[in-house]
């Protein structure tokens, strides 16, 4: 019953910033993390950044210190403020959510295999269509 919509990509220039944001609608009814993973051309997926339950963010190494995650007071919205932007950004970047044990860490996303896990081995609950992002050069 819960639902993910992704808005704010756009066409941009490299260098530039842009913010996600994904709006949550519905009840979770257990505890969850959120985390962002973007879809290349190619199809291939990669985790982005994840905002556990405590507040903890962790962050991709293509990402690190450009990248932010965040969410609203009231918790019904997640954002990514994307910054320096590069080409290599370009992709669909989706939100997700993880329902997890409180007492369990998300940590951050793999995407590497078959399925985006977190590092505790849950996988992906819920994520939405995707907002499409843009980097020319």
């Amino acid at each position: 019953q819960v639902q993910l919509v992704e808005s704010g990509g756009d066409s941009v220039q490299a260098g530039g910033s842009l913010r996600l944001s994904c709006a949550m609608s519905g009840d979770p009814l257990t505890p969850v993390c959120m985390s962002w993973f973007r879809q290349f051309a190619g199809k291939e997926r990669e985790g982005v950044a994840t905002l556990d339950k405590d507040g903890t963010t962790k962050y991709a190494n293509s990402v690190q210190g450009r990248f932010i995650i965040s969410q609203d007071n009231a918790k019904n919205t997640l954002f990514l403020q994307m910054n320096s932007l590069k080409p290599e950004d370009t992709a669909t970047y989706h939100c997700a959510l993880v329902r997890i044990p409180t007492d369990v860490e998300c940590g951050m996303i793999d995407c590497s295999g078959r399925h985006c896990v977190t590092a505790s081995n849950f996988g992906l609950d819920l994520w939405g269509k995707g907002t499409p992002v843009t980097i020319s050069a």
